[in-house]
């Protein structure tokens, strides 16, 4: 089997239990395990920010020991995590158990990332990364469905199936990762300056996370503001739910084609940056009119964000692999992903607060932040790969008599 089939069905395998892990944990946490819902909220806060910490070193690990050793035992390290979780029933088991979870999800992330940099020709890189991205969000569709079953069930057998289907998934992605060509690591013969000291990388990844933010929008904070500021009824969350899954699905790949250097993928963030803020305007309208009225705007704001989910990760992902250093490509890929933990530990809070507030001004005032984060990308990457001093190679280039550095070659 090709690598990108590797990747692709490894990605479909895990994103399977996933799906149905997201529907049910919240519920299984509080009526099986028995915990209180700040409980559990202050435990997922903390395996996220673990998972944010985690993604540069992980990434580093994976460089220089192997990027297909390294996602084998992320994979199964995360299926660890989960098989845990049937079984601890006090707060402190259950708080490592999540820490564990938390840094192999994220330590994943980046290495996948990574693996497409390193298995995958130039030019296929993109669409294979879509590929993985329609895989993921079809495997979330499938594994969600299965997890409304559980809690249309509701016995504690049902949630407890569910745990163990997501173990036995990353088992199987980690089969199937283990079956990848061997990368054999960087193995690097002198420490390496930390990916933190290349602050124009640093500041394209904050964009990034800033940009991320969209996530627990759609995942946390939307839900809350159908259910308590439209006249909307309920079930349009999972209505809201299917028009994104199906929209990545559908649309990722031919996305994606549209991005073929840093100054396209700049384009596409920029774009996305405006489609988030007309989404905004009009989730933000959608708690101004009644019922039927509340439900077009909230599906054409669905629309406008799917868009923008799509022409964002289409540049990041191009601007990511063009300014990693091709022999660090897991500690590069692996901070870039961290993005997704920062706003998963940061954003449920922080939206929840600026959105059930704020009402209006608090939706127009994140849709600045897009616009903003978006305005200044293209800048912050031309900066990220002008003519500077790459961090990693200041050692090898004062050895070789302190000749001058070249710019990065740019390829997504």
């Amino acid at each position: 089997m090709a690598p990108s089939r590797r990747l692709v069905a490894a990605q479909l395998t895990s994103s399977l239990g996933d799906g149905a892990f997201i529907v049910t944990s919240a519920l299984f946490f509080t009526r099986v395990v028995g915990l209180g819902v700040a409980e559990v909220g202050a435990a997922l806060t903390t395996a996220w920010a673990a998972g944010f910490l985690a993604g540069a070193p992980v990434g580093r690990v994976a460089d220089r020991f192997g990027l297909r050793r390294t996602a084998t035992v992320l994979s199964l390290g995360t299926a660890s995590a989960l098989a845990l979780l049937v079984v601890v029933r006090s707060l402190p088991a259950f708080v490592a158990a999540v820490v564990l979870y938390g840094i192999c999800q994220s330590g994943l992330g980046g290495v996948r990332q990574a693996l497409v940099a390193v298995l995958v020709p130039a030019e296929e890189r993109l669409p294979v990364r879509a590929r993985l991205q329609a895989a993921g969000n079809g495997g979330l569709a499938v594994g969600a469905t299965l997890g409304g079953i559980a809690i249309a069930v509701g016995d504690e057998w049902a949630y407890l199936a569910v745990f163990g289907l997501d173990a036995v998934a990353f088992v199987a992605a980690a089969v199937v990762l283990h079956g990848l060509p061997k990368d054999g690591g960087a193995r690097l013969r002198a420490p390496s300056a930390s990916v933190l000291r290349d602050r124009p990388f640093v500041v394209v990844a904050a964009l990034n996370a800033a940009m991320l933010l969209y996530m627990p929008m759609l995942s946390v904070a939307l839900p809350l503001w159908i259910a308590s500021r439209t006249g909307a009824p309920e079930w349009t969350i999972s209505v809201l739910f299917v028009l994104n899954t199906a929209g990545v699905v559908l649309g990722q790949v031919r996305v994606a084609r549209r991005v073929h250097d840093t100054a396209s993928a700049s384009v596409a963030v920029g774009q996305a940056g405006v489609l988030f803020l007309l989404t905004c305007v009009a989730f933000a309208a959608s708690g101004r009119v009644p019922g039927a009225a509340a439900v077009a705007l909230l599906v054409l704001g669905a629309l406008l964000q799917v868009v923008g989910e799509m022409l964002l990760a289409s540049g990041f992902w191009a601007i990511a692999f063009a300014l990693a250093p091709a022999d660090r490509q897991g500690e590069y890929q692996g901070f870039f992903a961290s993005g997704v933990a920062v706003a998963r530990t940061v954003g449920p809070l922080l939206l929840t607060t600026l959105l059930l507030s704020g009402g209006t001004v608090g939706w127009l005032v994140l849709g600045l932040v897009f616009v903003l984060a978006a305005a200044v990308t293209p800048s912050a990457v031309r900066r990220a790969q002008g003519p500077r001093t790459d961090p990693s190679s200041r050692s090898s280039s004062a050895a070789s008599g302190g000749q001058a550095d070249r710019p990065r070659r740019v390829t997504a």
